[in-house]
């Protein structure tokens, strides 16, 4: 009887053990949830300490929007530096690159684990926002559509950023070059996000005719960085 030959995992077996490393990793750590938790919970305060002396004529519902991602922005680089950080300290990265698989399925696994944490982070943080900020004005009947800019916004961000993160792993001061490299890559997408997100929270006619340009521009962005992000993974990682 011939002995039966052992077949290589799928992709999509591959994916799910990657992906179910990094939830079981963080779910039993709470490493990365905890800093990035904490670090958007000081922004608030420094936000509070800012905002607190201005005058109460100011118009915080304008500058929502614009607040809003950039607290999102900060607390992911956070989290985006420690997206290897485990891998590289343990060395298990190279454990990682020594199995015949395709490169792209470490990009998929490590961009989908790092956009659900972005995305229990904003969960918790969009409350606590409009709490301490803007609790005196009322909910517009469009807040719901809120949903749809900071989803497009964080699967944008986590693309770019895991692919920059895995550049910058092995650097010199990689939290600096992260970020000067991060923000510019995303500034299309940050526009769109912010201008989405305002005309979202304001209501008003005149700011939601811009809406589904701004959405239409973060999706396109979405799909193109995505992809190229994906394509160069293999050149990136295996450098």
């Amino acid at each position: 009887m011939k002995a039966a030959k052992s077949r290589k995992p799928s992709s999509f077996a591959q994916f799910k053990t990657l992906f179910g490393k990094d939830l079981r990793r963080e779910f039993r750590t709470k490493e990365m949830l905890t800093s990035m938790g904490v670090y958007a919970l000081l922004v608030l305060v420094v936000y509070g300490a800012a905002l607190g002396q201005t005058s109460s004529k100011l118009d915080l519902l304008q500058m929502s929007g614009g607040l809003l991602w950039a607290l999102f922005v900060f607390t992911s680089l956070l989290g985006l530096n420690r997206s290897f950080a485990y891998e590289k300290e343990q060395g298990a990265l190279e454990g990682i690159l020594l199995v015949p698989m395709d490169r792209g399925v470490i990009f998929l696994s490590k961009a989908l684990s790092n956009l659900l944490f972005m995305l229990v982070i904003e969960i918790i943080a969009v409350p606590l926002f409009y709490f301490f900020f803007m609790g005196n004005y009322a909910l517009p009947e469009s807040f719901g559509l809120v949903i749809v800019p900071i989803l497009l916004g964080t699967i944008g961000m986590s693309a770019v950023g895991t692919l920059l993160s895995t550049i910058t792993a092995s650097t010199r001061g990689k939290d600096v070059l992260l970020a000067v490299l991060f923000i510019p890559m995303i500034f299309p997408l940050l526009y769109s996000c912010v201008t989405a997100t305002t005309a979202v929270l304001v209501g008003s006619p005149e700011m939601m005719d811009s809406l589904f340009i701004s959405l239409s521009i973060a999706a396109a962005y979405d799909v193109i960085m995505s992809l190229v992000s994906w394509v160069l993974y293999d050149f990136v990682i295996s450098a």
